[in-house]
């Protein structure tokens, strides 16, 4: 256990507050964004110079790590760049990565922002789950890769075959694409050095397109949003500026979390690079099979910040309690905690901050923020302790927040250096996401922590498109609303979907907790029988009831539940890759469970009669 007080620095906020007329509340901050690099190959090249030996990436390798330094790093990422160019691609063909995070992945990507050319990571799953491949024939009618790359071409092979045409060449560390050229990335890498490389990289400016990140928010259709080299160095530079302690420690990460989504492919990714630190690959994920790959790595590499999904983190937790040497690597040298993709149950934050306090003197800040793909995703974030989960914080450095009266809400529009230009060739989509002053529409509505005190910070209060009325015509505000009742089943629930548009009182489909329902019913079973063991359905039907009786109202009440015995499924869009739920694709592709929850079934939990 450490022993010594850990100072960590973070910045000062001082909010500007503009209330207009209309109710219109303006946010910012008296402190300027600074200055930032034209793209973020000046950031690397710098590192390459000064700290050539210093690890930039590693990934596991047999038994060890693989690791790459900035100065071979650098070098490699201009010999892709040299490839690329004397190909001619440009951004209007970009290369495709298919493959999920590792360094081969992360020197394409960079070799093709060198000089010019964007990359776009899509999903595995994308490519992998056969059939139709619909999403990736979306994808392919948007933008037209100019190169393909998957560390393994085998296993993608049938999906690049039947999506794109065979002049599009293939880059692989093994495995051919039988009927199309397919390079060796190691032959890219020891790629000679001409002019090209130089000419295409003097070339690249604050407003070159960087790369494509597709998401698909309540659509379910991926749309491609452009990142400019502005968005991603400015984002960085909000980022330092909140967290000060990163310019005085280069920051070690051990991160899981995909590429192909903003809050690791640029939030995390690009905080490495900008402040010199060193990324360590995790294999694992917050999943009952894989978090035991993402113990074993952090039971051997102790980070110095550390995001998860409040998922993963509740497993860490699991872990931590019996796991001394976990504890004692993880916490050696920790100096933050961020958590995204959901809201965080006010249990796991208990237990969190709990083990932070006694591992820590002083304790550890465990936070989060808000942004979108849009945003960079930087702009919201909080880096004052808090005692309850869910302050969002205030507006970074260079950010203004716009919150406009929407009925009982207000829509939070955002408007900063690291907000998208737009959508890929779809004009139209990107008129409608911006309103008539240029702030970019989240979409979703924000309020006080204080009504008095704006500086105390943000609150999420509701995506505005998930909210719906009761037969009553009373609104429900379902952000929210999923959060407390997550909370108030103590543990039970990972998160909830709220159902009952249209009838006299509301109801839930609930994700489980089947770690926590298994010690309820002290025996190691699955499924159904899990699901309605006795005294997992007494004991939710507790939580239920005192959950219904602290409600103030029909809107803020749930009185009938039933947990889903089958996962969540990514390629019908109902969990998103970084974990998150998509509440009105599970009410659509799950339509009969939110039926039967008004039925008979014997699955339904109602609140215990009195």
């Amino acid at each position: 256990m450490t022993t010594t007080p850990r100072e960590v620095s973070f910045w000062t906020p001082r909010l500007t507050v503009d209330r207009r007329a209309d109710g219109t509340i303006l946010l910012g901050q008296e402190e300027p964004l600074g200055a930032y690099p034209d793209h973020m190959g000046q950031r690397f090249a710098r590192w390459a110079r000064e700290t050539p030996d210093r690890i930039w990436m590693a990934e596991k390798s047999g038994d060890g790590w693989a690791t790459l330094s900035y100065a071979k790093a650098w070098a490699s990422i201009r010999a892709i760049g040299e490839a690329l160019a004397r190909r001619g691609l440009t951004q209007d063909t970009p290369v495709l990565i298919l493959s999920g995070n590792s360094i081969a992945h992360a020197l394409m990507a960079l070799g093709a922002q060198h000089v010019g050319v964007p990359s776009a990571a899509l999903a595995p799953a994308y490519a992998l789950t056969g059939g139709d491949y619909a999403k990736l024939r979306d994808i392919a009618a948007q933008i037209s890769p100019g190169l393909i790359f998957a560390d393994d071409a085998a296993p993608y092979a049938d999906a690049i075959a039947t999506v794109f045409g065979a002049e599009v060449p293939v880059v692989s560390l093994t495995g051919t694409v039988e009927g199309r050229e397919t390079l060796s990335f190691d032959a890219l890498t020891a790629t000679h050095l001409t002019d090209a490389e130089a000419t295409a990289a003097a070339a690249v400016t604050p407003d070159t397109v960087a790369k494509f990140l597709f998401t698909s928010g309540t659509t379910g259709s991926p749309k491609a949003v452009i990142q400019t080299q502005r968005m991603l160095c400015s984002n960085q530079q909000m980022v330092q500026q909140c967290f000060t302690f990163l310019k005085e420690t280069p920051p070690v990460v051990v991160d899981w979390a995909p590429w192909n989504h903003t809050a690791s492919g640029n939030k995390v990714f690009n905080m490495v690079i900008y402040n010199g630190g060193t990324y360590y690959i995790d294999d694992g994920r917050p999943t009952p099979k894989a978090i035991h790959t993402t113990i074993e790595t952090l039971r051997d590499i102790s980070p110095t910040w550390y995001f998860n999904v409040p998922l993963g983190y509740q497993m860490l937790l699991d872990a931590f309690e019996t796991d001394t040497k976990l504890r004692d690597t993880f916490f050696k040298r920790i100096q933050m905690l961020f958590y995204a993709g959901a809201g965080m149950s006010q249990p796991v934050w208990d237990r969190l901050t709990r083990v932070c306090d006694e591992m820590v003197p002083g304790g550890v800040l465990l936070t989060s923020g808000f942004g979108a793909t849009e945003t960079g995703p930087f702009s919201v974030t909080n880096t004052a302790r808090q005692s309850k989960s869910g302050n969002l914080g205030l507006p970074a450095p260079g950010v203004t927040l716009k919150l406009v009266p929407q009925g009982d809400k207000m829509e939070a529009r955002v408007k900063s250096p690291s907000i998208t230009p737009g959508y890929w060739k779809n004009a139209a989509l990107t008129q409608d996401a911006f309103d008539e002053e240029g702030f970019y529409r989240f979409g979703d509505a924000f309020r006080f922590a204080d009504p008095d005190d704006p500086s105390q910070g943000l609150l999420f209060d509701g995506r505005l498109a998930e909210n719906f009325k009761l037969a009553s015509g009373t609104w429900v505000a379902v952000g929210p609303l999923r959060a407390k009742l997550t909370d108030d089943l103590g543990g039970l629930a990972s998160d909830v979907v709220i159902a009952g548009e249209g009838h006299t009182e509301l109801g839930a489909l609930v994700v489980p907790n089947r770690a926590a329902l298994r010690e309820i019913a002290g025996e190691d079973i699955e499924g159904e029988e899990l699901l309605g063991h006795p005294e997992v359905r007494r004991r939710t039907a507790e939580r239920l009831a005192a959950h219904a009786k602290a409600a103030t109202g029909s809107a803020s009440r749930v009185m009938r539940m039933m947990y889903m015995s089958v996962p969540l499924d990514f390629d019908k869009g109902e969990v998103t890759d970084k974990g998150s739920i998509n509440q009105r694709a599970v009410l659509r592709h799950r339509a009969d469970l939110v039926d039967s929850l008004w039925s008979e079934d014997p699955r339904v939990i109602h609140i215990l009669k009195s």
